[in-house]
């Protein structure tokens, strides 16, 4: 993922060593999805579960202000976050849909069972929220060691 980033980087013109990149979802995806399993499943029991979960997932994506599946890359002066599409080999980095200054943000990490959530909040109180899940391959734990969290 650094490399992918570091790649779509380059081609907005920017140089800048990536020091960690992640998947990271939308605030509310796992919510969503937990919320819409419990509908799901009293209304129609197992199979309802499932789709309810599902539905619920992509409710909540689609209501965020960020993709649904955000790639995040940090170094030395920013913070950007991308667009995905799949790809070979996994997600790549599409359109650039946020860059913040590092020095002025502020970063909050909060704990849940199954995903960190990972707050950046600028100067004037505007806030990016994403969820870094606990599962292998989307690497929130690197992007929230960089930043200090």
């Amino acid at each position: 993922m650094v490399e992918r980033t570091r790649d779509a980087l380059a081609r907005q013109g920017i140089d800048e060593r990536v020091e960690a990149a992640a998947i990271f979802l939308p605030r509310g995806h796992f919510a969503g999805a937990f919320a819409g399993g419990l509908i799901g499943d009293e209304l129609a029991g197992g199979i309802g579960a499932a789709g309810g979960a599902l539905a619920g997932m992509k409710a909540a994506d689609a209501a965020a202000p960020t993709p649904e599946r955000c790639m995040v890359a940090v170094t030395a002066a920013k913070v950007y976050g991308f667009d995905t599409e799949r790809a070979p080999g996994g997600r790549a980095p599409t359109r650039l849909v946020f860059a913040v200054d590092r020095p002025t943000l502020q970063v909050k990490v909060h704990q849940r069972f199954n995903v960190r959530v990972l707050e950046f909040i600028g100067t004037d109180g505007a806030a990016i929220e994403l969820e870094g899940p606990r599962l292998p391959g989307f690497n929130a734990g690197a992007v929230i060691d960089a930043l200090g969290g």
